[in-house]
C-alpha cells in the first residue's frame, strides 16, 4: 500500500498564480486543489472533510487537507478572514499566507493569527517548498498530539478506571469532584494500589490536562539530591553543578506535580515543601532569587501519615496543609470482587502488547487468582497476568501459567489444584460446585481460602491472624464459625 500524499489547498483570486502554485507542488509530490475564492475554498474543505469519513465500500476515501495557502488580498474574503474561519472549522489545517504587498507588520499579523509562514509574490519555488514542508510536518505533529491526548483520555479517563467495589466507586466520585479545582489532594494506600494512576486521572480530568504532568518518587532519590530534583539549582551551587538546572516544580508550571512516597521526605525537606505549597514560590539550590510557580500538587503516602505525625516523623503543619482532600485506596485483598475485572482488563492489554491471541482464563486459573491475597496489590496482579500471557501456549490462561505462590506447587506438578497457600492438600466444602449466582455467595469461597491460609500461616493464632487480615478478633471468630473452619485445625 502506497503512502498517501499530503493534500494542499491553494486559494488565490488570480487564476494563473493559483494554478501555477498547484502545478509546482504537484510536481514535487503533493496532492493539490486550487480555488479562486474564500467561499469556494470553505466548500471544498467541507466536502473533503465529509469524504474522509470512512464508509462501507469506500476504504480509500481522500484524506482532509493538511495545508492551506491563501492570498492575503481577495475580493470576497481576504486571507486573514479565510484563515480565521478555517482555523475555527478545521483547526488541524496549517495555513500559509502569500501576498504581493509584503510588510513586516503584515507578516507579524499573519504569524500571530496562526499562519506558519508568510511569503511574498512572486513566490520563489524553494521558499514555497520549504514552507509547505514545514507546514506538513506541523500538521503531522498536531495529529500525533491529538492522538496522544485521545489515548491519555482513554487510559486515564474515569470510564477506564477499573473496579466496582463500593470503596473504589467513592474514590471515582472524589476524583470527579476534585479534578476541576486547584485543590491539593493527598492519597494514602499500600504500595501497588494504583496511586499513580489516580493522580494521572485527576490531571487528565482537570482544566490542566494539556499542560505538564510531572511525577517524582521522593523515596527513590537520595536526600542530598532530592532538593535539587524538586527545586533545581544554579551553576556552582555544589560540586558537580556545572550548569543551571530547572527542577520538577518549574517543569510542572501550569500543570500538575505528583509527589509520591511523601512520607519518606526528611524534616528539612518537609519544611521546604510546606513553603512552596503554601506560597507557590521557591529558590533553586544556591540561589536567593524566588521563582513563582502555578502548580497543582497531588501527594501520596504508602504509610498512614497520621501515625507518622503522632510519632513525630512527619510535620503536623505540613500534614494539615496537604490533607485538604484525602483519598484512601483500599488494598486489593479488601476488594476481591474487582479481581476478575482487573485480570480481564490486564489480559486484553498485555495480549495486545505481546500480539498473542489470548482471550480469557480457565475456571481453575480464575479461582486461583481470586483466592490469592496480593501483598503487592494491583501492581502484582498486573505482573502476574503479564507473565501468564508471555508463558501460555493456549488461548486461555491456565493454572499452569500462574506462579507457584498463586497456583500452588501442587498444580504445577499435575496435582488437582489444592487450596492456594495451605500447608495441606485439602479442599474446602463446596469446592468444585457450580458457581453461585449471587455476588455475596461468589465471594465466600475466596474469603474462606484467604482466612484459612492466614490461620495456618499463623499456627491458628487468632490474634495474629486478625491483625494480618486487618479485621478485629470478633469478626474472625464469626468467619471461622460461618465457614466451619474448626475442622481444618485446632483453633485453640
Amino acid at each position: 500500500m502506497t503512502e498517501r500524499r499530503a493534500r494542499v489547498l491553494i486559494v488565490d483570486d488570480d487564476v494563473i498564480v493559483a494554478e501555477s502554485i498547484a502545478h509546482y507542488l504537484a510536481q514535487i509530490g503533493y496532492d493539490t486543489v486550487w480555488s479562486t475564492s474564500g467561499e469556494q475554498a470553505l466548500r471544498t474543505l467541507d466536502d473533503a472533510c465529509r469524504a474522509s469519513i470512512p464508509s462501507t465500500g469506500q476504504p480509500s476515501s481522500p484524506q482532509p487537507f493538511a495545508v492551506l495557502i491563501a492570498d492575503m488580498s481577495m475580493p470576497d474574503m481576504n486571507g486573514f478572514d479565510l484563515m480565521r474561519e478555517v482555523r475555527r472549522q478545521h483547526p488541524d489545517i496549517v495555513p500559509i499566507i502569500i501576498t504581493g504587498y509584503g510588510t513586516i507588520e503584515a507578516a507579524v499579523r499573519a504569524i500571530r493569527a496562526g499562519a506558519i509562514d508568510y511569503l511574498t509574490k512572486p513566490v520563489v519555488d524553494d521558499e514555497l517548498r520549504i514552507a509547505v514542508e514545514k507546514a506538513v510536518n506541523q500538521h503531522a505533529l498536531l495529529a500525533d498530539n491529538t492522538n496522544l491526548r485521545r489515548q491519555l483520555d482513554q487510559r486515564y479517563g474515569l470510564d477506564n478506571l477499573i473496579g466496582s467495589d463500593p470503596r473504589m466507586r467513592r474514590v471515582y466520585d472524589v476524583i470527579q469532584a476534585v479534578a476541576p479545582s486547584k485543590t491539593t489532594v493527598l492519597m494514602c494506600g499500600e504500595s501497588g494500589t494504583g496511586k499513580s494512576v489516580i493522580a494521572r486521572a485527576i490531571h487528565r480530568n482537570s482544566p490542566r490536562k494539556d499542560r505538564p504532568f510531572v511525577e517524582i518518587s521522593c523515596g527513590s532519590i537520595p536526600e542530598t539530591l532530592l532538593e535539587s530534583e524538586l527545586f533545581g539549582h544554579v551553576k556552582g551551587a555544589f560540586t558537580g553543578a556545572h550548569a543551571n538546572k530547572a527542577g520538577r516544580f518549574l517543569a510542572a508550571h501550569t500543570g500538575t506535580l505528583f509527589l509520591d512516597e511523601i512520607n519518606s521526605a526528611s524534616p528539612g525537606m518537609q519544611l521546604k515543601l510546606l513553603r512552596v505549597i503554601q506560597e507557590r514560590t521557591f529558590e533553586p539550590v544556591g540561589s536567593n532569587e524566588p521563582i513563582e510557580v502555578d502548580v497543582r500538587v497531588v501527594l501520596a503516602s504508602n504509610q498512614p501519615l497520621e501515625d507518622l505525625v503522632a510519632s513525630g516523623q512527619f510535620r503536623q503543619d505540613l500534614y494539615y496543609r496537604i490533607n485538604v482532600v484525602m483519598i484512601q485506596l483500599p488494598p486489593l485483598r479488601e476488594r476481591m470482587s474487582d479481581i476478575a475485572l482487573l485480570a480481564e482488563h490486564f489480559l486484553a492489554a498485555k495480549a495486545a502488547d505481546a500480539r498473542k491471541q489470548v482471550i480469557g482464563f480457565t475456571d481453575e486459573a480464575m479461582s486461583a487468582l481470586r483466592g490469592y491475597s496480593y501483598p503487592g496489590n494491583v501492581r502484582e496482579l498486573e505482573n502476574i497476568v503479564e507473565r501468564a500471557v508471555v508463558l501460555t501456549r493456549h488461548t486461555r490462561i491456565g493454572i499452569e501459567d500462574l506462579p507457584d505462590q498463586v497456583a500452588g506447587p501442587e498444580s504445577h506438578a499435575g496435582g488437582p489444584g489444592a487450596i492456594r497457600g495451605h500447608s495441606a492438600n485439602r479442599a474446602l466444602p463446596g469446592a468444585g460446585a457450580s458457581p453461585p449466582t449471587k455476588l455475596h455467595k461468589a465471594l465466600q469461597e475466596p474469603e474462606k481460602q484467604i482466612i484459612l491460609a492466614a490461620l495456618e500461616a499463623n499456627n491458628w493464632n487468632r490474634q495474629k491472624t486478625a491483625r494480618q487480615l486487618d479485621i478485629n478478633r470478633t469478626t474472625l471468630y464469626k468467619k471461622i464459625k460461618q465457614y466451619r473452619l474448626e475442622e481444618y485445625g485446632n483453633t485453640g
